[in-house]
Parts: structure tokens; C-alpha cells; sequence
């Protein structure tokens, strides 16, 4: 198969990949389009994951790439946030899964986990023989988790007990280990824990009537006395500092897939404008329409750039918290003007799932608010410029 640019990377940041990065993508583009394309308007209506999806992703590298212990060749930052980038392109509800299968609970696991639970977990993660989720949310405590986590944990002998509640947790729902993070009894730290869900006292319920990711199986959890081996606690995980460091790797995929989620709304319009007869004539002659694509693919363009860069820092080592900050709340406010545009595209049509860009409009919401909100990230952006933290 011979690589294809996107026609909406008009400044060809796609040409910063290896060939063998962009043979990868090929492979992965080709899949998303002949098998996961076709059946994720169904699946989004049915508020049904395709759990068919999963290994054949696994093969492709999705889960992979990212971790030492399992990816296929050396690999860049800016090619792993093209791969989100391409899921999210066709579907968002797909790449959440992936993100949360593979910037969750594998970046969880290869960034605070001993080396030997890097050695049991990733490579059965990776391959896709397990499900992974990741438990820090909960039902009164979101923004506010590094202070307001009410989930406990308390050490008796060589294991854990493990109370309390978790909400909005995706994959939760058929996840075979979830990442959950508690507040030590003894000392008040936050630590991470990585529980089997077959666990007695462990219970997930999927949350219903979502308008947004309807395909994401998010769950509320439970945890009644869930015990848990002193060996699956998460060795380098001892403060909320730990868990802030994956967030920070995951709230820069999450950009990419917000560019991506923009690029499909965006592609979805730029083929409408040109079916669509109105007054004689495609409605893409028409220059409102043309005013609409064109702040769109700016849009885009200015969101690829920053995600770029931010995934460059990464490799160079130089990357912080307010780079991948500032990265997701840009990135997801143009996001969401982007697919309220394409959106009016359609006019009426625009409202019917068949289009998918009301697919892309809705996924749009949730995207805008997960891995940290707007406000939540600009006010990490505000402590940077003004050395002054305004924090409630």
C-alpha cells in the first residue's frame, strides 16, 4: 500500500514520519476505513462498543507503540499522535478506547509500575488479551481529585482494602484490570492500584442516556472491601504527583484526537459541499460555504501545528505540563467551533447520523471536557505566566 497524505494536512506534517512510520499508518488507515468505518454509526446509536475492534487494532499497533517492552520498531511522539489522530478521524468513540487502553492504563503502568509489573501487564495490554481502565474520577470529586479523592485504601498485612466509588470510567464496563487511584489511610498519599475487576466488592455499572461518545462504555464503580495484592500496587505511584504525570502524556493524545475528531467533521462537509445541488449548483460554490471550510482547515491547520510541536517536546524531553495543557484546551475549543461548522454545513441534514458529522458534533462535547476541562487547563497555563497559582 503506498502512503497517502490527508488532503486536510495542508502543510504536510505527515512528511515528518519515517517511512516506516508511514507504512504503519498506511496499514492502520486501511483497516479503519474498510471495517471500523462501516459500523461505527450503528454502534454510536446502539450506544454499543465493537468490541470486534479490539484485536485487530492490537495487531496494528495501537496499543503498542508507545512502551519499550512492546513496540514493533523505535517509533517518534509525533508519529503515535498521527495514530490517534487517524482513529479519531473516523471515529472518536474509538479512539477514546484506545486511549484509555493504551494512554491510561498502559502509560499508567509503564510510567509508575515496577519493572516487573511492566513486564506482566504491557505486553498482555498491548496485544489486546486484556482490557484496561483507569479509575481516578469520581462521583463528587473531578477537578478537585488531587484534593477531593474520598476512595480509600488501607494496608493489612501483604494486601489492600480498597472503598469507595469512581465515575465516568471508560472500558469499565468490560475492563479486565482497572487502574484505581486511593488515598492511603495511613499517610494520606494517593496511590495507584492495579485491580483485577473480578475482584469480590468490585461492581461497574454503565452509566446510560449519554449524547456524546454514546459508543464509550463508561461506568460508575464501586468498591466494597476489594482486595487488593501488595504486588499490584503500583510501585512508583505515591502521590496525586504521579498520577498528574500521566495525565500529562494523555492530555496530548487527547489533542491529537481532537484535531482528528475535526478532520473527520471537516472531511465529512468538503464531500457534502460537493454532492449537494442548491441553486443550480454544488453548494461548495457558494462562498458562505467556502467561508465555513476554509475557518474550518484553519482551524485544523493552527491545532496540527501545536500538537506537533508539543509531541516533538515530548522526544526532546523538554515537555511540561502547561505545553500539553495549553495543547488540549486549544485544541479542543478549535475542535469544537470546527464541527459546529461543518455542522451547519449540512443544514437539516446535518442532525441525521447517517451524515456523520452529527456523530462528530456530539463526540465533540465530551472531548472538550475529559483529560481536564477548559478551565482546569488554563489556569495550569495561568500558574506558568503569572508564577501565581488561582486554584479554589
Amino acid at each position: 500500500m503506498t502512503f497517502e497524505p490527508l488532503a486536510s494536512d495542508v502543510y504536510g506534517y505527515e512528511n515528518l514520519l519515517s517511512d516506516q512510520e508511514k507504512a504503519a499508518l498506511t496499514s492502520l488507515r486501511s483497516y479503519l476505513e474498510s471495517d471500523v468505518r462501516p459500523i461505527v454509526n450503528g454502534c454510536w446509536e446502539r450506544a454499543e462498543f465493537p468490541e470486534e475492534v479490539i484485536r485487530p487494532l492490537a495487531r496494528l499497533g495501537a496499543y503498542s507503540f508507545g512502551w519499550p517492552e512492546t513496540r514493533p520498531f523505535e517509533n517518534s511522539a509525533v508519529f503515535r499522535g498521527f495514530v490517534a489522530l487517524e482513529i479519531a478521524r473516523v471515529d472518536a468513540s474509538v479512539a477514546t478506547f484506545v486511549g484509555v487502553q493504551n494512554g491510561l492504563a498502559c502509560g499508567t503502568i509503564s510510567t509508575t509500575g515496577s519493572q516487573e509489573q511492566r513486564d506482566e501487564w504491557l505486553p498482555r495490554l498491548a496485544s489486546g488479551e486484556i482490557t484496561g481502565a483507569f479509575g481516578l474520577t469520581e462521583p463528587l470529586s473531578g477537578s478537585d481529585a488531587a484534593q477531593g479523592l474520598r476512595t480509600t485504601a488501607t494496608r493489612d498485612g501483604d494486601v489492600w482494602l480498597l472503598n469507595g466509588a469512581k465515575r465516568w470510567i471508560g472500558n469499565a464496563t468490560f475492563s479486565d484490570i482497572t487502574i484505581i487511584w486511593a488515598k492511603d489511610t495511613a499517610d494520606g498519599q494517593v496511590k495507584g492500584f492495579i485491580v483485577q475487576t473480578d475482584a469480590p466488592g468490585y461492581t461497574a455499572t454503565k452509566i446510560e442516556g449519554k449524547i456524546s461518545l454514546r459508543s464509550v462504555q463508561n461506568a460508575d464503580i464501586t468498591l466494597d472491601n476489594v482486595v487488593v495484592p501488595e504486588c499490584n500496587r503500583l510501585q512508583n505511584a505515591n502521590s496525586f504527583k504521579d498520577a498528574a504525570r500521566v495525565l500529562r502524556l494523555t492530555r496530548a493524545e487527547v489533542s491529537w484526537a481532537a484535531v482528528g475528531t475535526a478532520m473527520g467533521a471537516y472531511e465529512a462537509a468538503v464531500a457534502y459541499s460537493k454532492e449537494r445541488m442548491q441553486f443550480g449548483k454544488a453548494i461548495g460554490g457558494h462562498q458562505l460555504v467556502q467561508d465555513l471550510l476554509v475557518k474550518s482547515l484553519g482551524n485544523i491547520t493552527a491545532s496540527l501545528a501545536m500538537v506537533v510541536r508539543v509531541s516533538q517536546m515530548l522526544d526532546e524531553g523538554s515537555q511540561r505540563d502547561e505545553h500539553s495543557a495549553l495543547a488540549k484546551l486549544y485544541t479542543t475549543a478549535r475542535m469544537r467551533e470546527t464541527v459546529a461548522w461543518c455542522r451547519e454545513l449540512f443544514g437539516g441534514n446535518g442532525i441525521v447520523l447517517s451524515y456523520d458529522v452529527a456523530r462528530f458534533f456530539s463526540d465533540a462535547e465530551a472531548i472538550y471536557s475529559y483529560e481536564g476541562t477548559q478551565e482546569m487547563n488554563t489556569l495550569i497555563v495561568g500558574r506558568t505566566i503569572t508564577g501565581q497559582a488561582a486554584f479554589v
